[in-house]
């Protein structure tokens, strides 16, 4: 039987905490910076955790 494979996209993306929670990017982070204000800049630069209704679906495409 094949095994099952890894998302290529979504294990370039995504990390698990030692908990086993999904830590993830936030995204608006990328270009037009210069009209986004330093305080909205520097919360954008720190990982965010997986909302529980979407864990389930990132979890599948991170088969382990």
């Amino acid at each position: 039987m094949p095994k099952m494979k890894t998302n290529a996209g979504a294990k370039k993306r995504l990390d698990f905490t030692g908990t086993g929670k999904i830590k993830r990017k936030h995204a608006y982070h990328s270009h037009i910076l210069t009209k986004k204000t330093t305080k909205r800049k520097r919360n954008l630069d720190y990982s965010a955790l997986v909302s529980p209704a979407d864990e389930a679906k990132m979890k599948k495409l991170l088969v382990k």
